[in-house]
């Protein structure tokens, strides 16, 4: 896995950033925190060295959906990790159609994350 990942966190409410920045914090990544989806394209635009996102589906000023089919029309290779409360079974659809590419359900157990991403990392 690469030293020091640089990952963008796409969340609105602050208390899940938060742990997830602590979760994080355990492979020594590099994190950059987008609070709506606009954030979270502009972020992916301007910083080329971004190894993967973490992106919330339900954000104000554009949701997760529509931030990752923009994020990945330009970098479609760019590993997109969706994260929501709302883990209906269409919910993961919608996420995978949109473009992400895998899903984790509020509350994310910390061995969750670390897992999924390590996966994306590693390729």
């Amino acid at each position: 896995m690469k030293l020091n990942p640089n990952i963008l966190i796409a969340e609105d409410v602050e208390s899940n950033y938060l742990y997830l920045n602590a979760v994080l914090s355990k492979i020594s990544a590099n994190i950059f925190w987008a609070k709506n989806g606009l954030e979270a394209v502009s972020l992916c635009e301007d910083n080329e060295d971004i190894d993967l996102v973490l992106m919330d589906l339900q954000m104000p000023e554009m949701n997760g959906y529509d931030a990752t089919r923009k994020i990945k029309a330009f970098r479609d290779k760019l590993p997109v990790i969706a994260q929501t409360a709302f883990a209906m079974s269409d919910d993961k659809a919608k996420a995978m159609e949109a473009g992400c590419d895998d899903y984790l359900a509020k509350p994310i157990k910390s061995k969750d994350l670390l897992n999924v991403v390590t996966k994306y990392l590693e390729k």
